[in-house]
This record gives structure tokens, C-alpha cells and sequence, in this order.
């Protein structure tokens, strides 16, 4: 999630996720030790066998399963912020900055060679030194144009670009061409701490010129690539998408000759795993899957304290939801403790609730927010329902002969989220509320059913990134018109929300923006639009002779690198 994005980069597996809200290193916002207090000499910040490029094999094919199989390839656009959309494209388009496994964040020396503020009066400006040597797989230079057309598509300013969100853009007045093609400079119109979020994943500007070109050149393709690999084909009757390596990459030759990336639900993942048909995938959380992994020959389940977090979202919009203080009760009639060791029973795992929307537990700036409204008292949602006119008629609650009944939109083969919705159904059911769960397809489970608020609750993982606020503005962002949210698939807001996260965006000073932060999350608490259940753990199966890839906390991976022991 960054200043503008990436707060879902997609939780591979187990329990599909979304990135944050849009661009920028993949990473989170931490250090990423021990979640929840765990012991700091078992937890690992990343756990993906790093090994120097002379041991890596050259050659092989990467076989790679993954939850989902998406038709929207622009990450930027609102349908294409997938964690698994940015798992794949990572492999294939420029990020200014990468992150490491402690979240510091330095230039990415393939792209850009020097990027700093180099004014800050009367405005910010900061100027970005590309290498001269990146080129897009059309023979055309990555230059200035690219991020000037970029800016210009995300800034907001014309609705029929369908984005994700225009954080750290909208701050931007003016993007122009420095001494050369390959030097930028942007100055923005307000302060903007988290610039480095900024551009990632970066569009050639034919792409970004035109709403057009934005919303449909990356829909079922992948139009233009500019990275160690390169794009094959999608089968889509097979589910896989192939990438090869890329001979006319500019930066260290990739040791691997092709990466196929498999689409299965999750169940159907984990037999691929075990039988040695995919040599790396996403465990999630999930006990039986974890100690299949583990118990499989030559394999090893690598893990890490995540920069996701596994949450609730409640739709504001529905009808019976409409109403704070419905969503207020059902939040207090949730048993969050209860779902997190259900969640995570026999993973050895520690278990501590999530109590802040932006930081997560082994976060600097964490501090809980969540006071009265997090904290599990059935006995207080029945007279919240009460007061708002949702009367108890036999098991159930009516209002205006209406019941209040609630669907619970989960994806179909992820064991997680059923488990949570048969939960929350029995939790919710002690309060009056019916709560039905329907399975969906999961490659519907986005596109169908979340982002056009198509349910009444769902249960998904937020990945975030090295900048907390940035990257998730646009989940909680107030509509401009009522209509339009974007990455706010809760569809709840307030004016006041969106001036404290502005404030956070804007300081320059770390310390005060934490605070700031914190100050805009017990304001989202208020209005009940993700309920956070856990920091999640990262549980990602491998072959063991797997090297440079596995659980990455918020470390940044080199595609490049990562391949098989020699």
C-alpha cells in the first residue's frame, strides 16, 4: 500500500489477498520480526534461502501455483490489485525503489540510478536519475514521458481512468524532463513523505495516455514488459501463465529459463505440491495444508512475519449495514480471538488481534485503537441492535418486518474462509443476526463479488508495504461523489478520516506522521469498515533446493536470482 497503494499485493494463497491500493515496492511497513512477541531466533523477518548467484543453477523451469488467474494485468487500474497480478508482473515491470527485508528502502540500480529531494521551498521536488540503459520490450527507452504519463493517469482528475487510488499523485502539480530524457523531475503541489511509493509498478505511456488505453490495453494481456523475464502466454484453458527469461534485459542475465505460474484453488494447489507438480506455493494458514507441505519429500515450508493481515470487510452500502451502529453491534458480536486460533491452530504461531489498520504488530508506530469497539461483548451488540430498531422475533431480528440477514461471500476451496464463516455465522447467530455463506468461484471472488459490493461481509488478507498510510488511503478514502470508491470496497467514509490521513501523507517528519496515523485509524475503528482479525503469517512450500525465494516478509524479491541450488 504506499502513498497511494500497494496495500494488497495479494496474500498468495491460502486465503486470497489484495495489495494495499496500488503501486510501489512490494514490501509492508516494519521490521518484520516475531509477530505478536513470538521468539525473534525462530521467526524470521524472511525466510527464502538466499544464496549468491555462483550457487544458483543456470537453466530449469519454476513451477509456481497460484490462487487465482486475473484478467485485469494493470495493477494501477482498480480490478488489477491482485496480490497474485503483482507476484507475476514483478517479474516483468520497472519498480523505482526496492525494499529489503527490513522494510529501508533504497533506488532499484536497474531503473533508476539516483532518486532524492532535492528542493523542499517553497515546494518538495524531487529528481530521479533513470538508467539510461532500461529499455520497454517495443525497443523504446524507459524515459521521463513514461512517468509523466503515469502521473497523469493517476493523479484523479479524470474519472474515466478506472484507478485504484490517486494517493501521492493527486500531490503532484507538475512532472517534466530534466537535463535529459532520462532525468525527472517532479514537484508537488503539497508535501508528500511517502514519494518513493510512487511509479511502482511503472506503465509505458502509450498505456497510461488515454482511459482507453488504461483500462483495456492490460485486460487478458500483458502488452509490454520490461524485466529480467518477459511475458509468453497465458493457456487459459490450463490455467497457467509462462514467463521466459528475457535476453535483451540490460541487468544481471536470470538464472531461471522460464517461470509457469499455475491457477488451481487452493486444495487443489497443495495435492499439486505434494505429488511434485509445482515446486512453490502459497500454505496459508491453514494446519492440514501446513503439515502436508512439511511431510512432503524434499520440500520445506519456509515462513515469515507477514506484512499482511487477515481482516473483515463490512459493505457499508448493503441495506441492513447502512446503519454505524448495526455495524458497530456485529463487529462487538465478532469473537476475533476465537477466529485467530481457529485460523492459525498448529501452526505455531503466536496468537495476538490486530488492533490498528495501518501498522502491523511488529511495526514501528503500532499502538492499539481499537478500545471499547475491538473488544468481543455480545451483550452490548444486542442492545446496540435494540436501539436501532432491530427487534429479536424468534432467533432472528427484524426491523420494519424485514430480518436482518447478512451473506457471507467466501472464496470456494479456501478452507480458511469457510472456517471463518461458519464462525462468525455461529457467533453472529447468538445475537439475532442470520448469516448465510456463499461460496463463490475464486477467480470471480475480486472482480465479481468484492470490488462491485457484492456482499455483506468477506473475509480476505491485506498485504501492505513499507509505507503504511500511503499505501492504504485508498482502502479507507471517503467517495467524492457518493458512487465512486475505488479501493474502499467497505463503502463507508468520513471528511474527517481523509483530512487525518492527509495530514499522515503529508508530514515529513516520520515520528508525527505515525502519529498522525494513529490518530486517522481510531477514526476508521469508529466506523467499522475492515475489521482486522491477525497479523498473518507467511507459510510458502518449496523445494528445499528452491534458493532467493519463499517467505519474503517485506523484502523485495530479484526474480533474476531466485532458481535452484547447484
Amino acid at each position: 500500500m504506499n502513498a497511494s497503494r500497494l496495500a494488497v499485493a495479494l496474500a498468495v494463497a491460502g486465503s486470497l489477498s489484495l495489495t494495499g491500493c496500488g503501486g510501489g515496492p512490494g514490501g509492508a511497513g516494519g521490521s518484520g520480526g516475531p509477530a505478536g512477541g513470538g521468539d525473534a531466533r525462530t521467526l524470521k523477518a524472511y525466510d527464502i534461502n538466499p544464496q549468491p548467484r555462483d550457487r544458483i543453477k543456470e537453466g530449469g523451469t519454476l513451477r509456481w501455483g497460484i490462487n487465482e488467474f486475473p484478467a485485469q494485468w494493470n495493477r494501477n487500474h482498480v480490478d488489477g490489485n491482485l496480490a497474485v497480478a503483482a507476484l507475476i508482473s514483478n517479474a516483468l515491470l520497472p519498480t523505482p525503489f526496492l525494499s529489503n527485508e527490513k522494510a529501508e528502502i533504497t533506488p532499484n540500480p536497474d531503473y533508476v540510478l539516483k532518486a532524492e529531494v532535492t528542493g523542499s521551498e517553497p515546494k518538495q521536488v524531487v529528481t530521479y536519475t533513470l538508467n539510461p540503459k532500461a529499455r520497454w520490450s517495443d525497443g523504446k527507452p524507459i524515459t521521463w514521458a513514461d512517468y509523466q504519463a503515469q502521473w497523469q493517469a493517476l493523479n484523479g482528475r479524470d474519472a474515466a481512468f478506472h484507478i485504484v487510488s490517486a494517493t501521492g499523485y493527486q500531490d503532484i502539480e507538475r512532472v517534466e524532463r530534466g537535463k535529459d530524457d532520462y532525468t525527472v523531475i517532479v514537484t508537488f503541489a503539497r508535501p508528500f513523505g511517502d514519494w518513493q511509493s510512487l511509479f511502482g509498478p511503472l506503465l509505458p505511456a502509450a498505456t497510461n495516455r488515454t482511459p482507453e488505453a488504461f483500462n483495456e490495453s492490460w485486460l487478458n494481456k500483458i502488452p509490454v514488459t520490461a524485466g529480467p523475464f518477459a511475458f509468453k502466454g497465458f493457456d487459459q484453458t490450463a490455467k497457467t501463465i509462462t514467463l521466459v527469461r528475457d535476453d535483451k534485459w540490460w541487468g544481471e542475465r536470470a538464472k531461471l529459463d522460464q517461470i509457469i505460474y499455475r491457477a488451481s484453488e487452493q486444495d487443489s494447489l497443495m495435492g499439486a505440491f505434494g505429488n511434485g507438480e509445482l515446486d512453490i506455493t502459497d500454505v496459508g494458514p491453514s494446519a492440514p495444508d501446513y503439515a502436508r507441505a512439511r511431510s512432503t519429500r524434499g520440500a520445506q515450508v519456509r515462513q515469515a512475519a507477514g506484512p499482511d493481515f487477515r481482516h473483515f470487510t463490512f459493505n457499508g452500502s448493503s441495506e441492513p449495514l447502512r446503519d454505524v451502529r448495526v455495524r458497530q453491534a456485529i463487529q462487538l458480536g465478532i469473537n476475533r480471538d476465537a477466529i485467530a486460533q481457529s485460523d492459525l491452530a498448529g501452526l505455531d504461531w503466536p496468537i495476538t488481534p490486530l488492533n490498528n489498520h495501518f501498522f502491523m504488530n511488529t511495526q514501528e508506530g503500532y499502538q492499539d485503537n481499537a478500545g471499547d469497539l475491538g473488544v468481543y461483548n455480545p451483550e452490548r451488540a444486542k442492545r446496540m441492535l435494540d436501539e436501532a430498531g432491530w427487534k429479536l422475533t424468534g432467533q432472528v431480528r427484524t426491523k420494519n418486518g424485514k430480518p436482518l440477514a447478512l451473506r457471507f461471500v467466501v472464496p470456494s476451496g479456501v478452507q480458511t474462509s469457510k472456517s471463518e464463516g461458519e464462525l462468525a455465522q455461529s457467533m453472529l447467530g447468538q445475537i439475532g443476526v442470520k448469516v448465510s455463506i456463499q461460496a463463490v468461484p475464486s477467480d470471480d471472488f475480486f472482480t465479481k463479488y468484492v470490488i462491485p459490493g457484492n456482499f455483506d461481509i468477506t473475509p480476505f488478507a491485506y498485504i501492505g508495504t513499507p509505507f503504511p498510510v500511503s499505501s492504504s488511503y485508498g482502502v479507507y478514502a471517503n467517495s467524492p461523489d457518493g458512487k465512486t470508491w475505488n479501493a474502499n470496497f467497505g463503502r463507508t467514509g468520513s471528511a474527517a478520516i481523509d483530512q487525518a490521513m492527509n495530514k499522515a501523507s503529508q508530514n515529513l517528519d516520520p515520528a508525527q506522521a505515525r502519529a498522525d496515523a494513529n490518530a486517522a485509524d481510531k477514526l476508521i475503528w469508529q466506523e467499522v469498515n475492515v475489521l482486522p482479525l491477525y497479523q498473518r503469517p507467511q507459510f510458502v512450500a518449496v523445494r528445499q533446493s528452491l534458493a532467493n525465494v519463499g517467505a519474503r516478509g517485506f523484502y523485495d524479491l530479484r526474480y533474476q536470482d531466485i532458481g535452484f541450488t547447484a
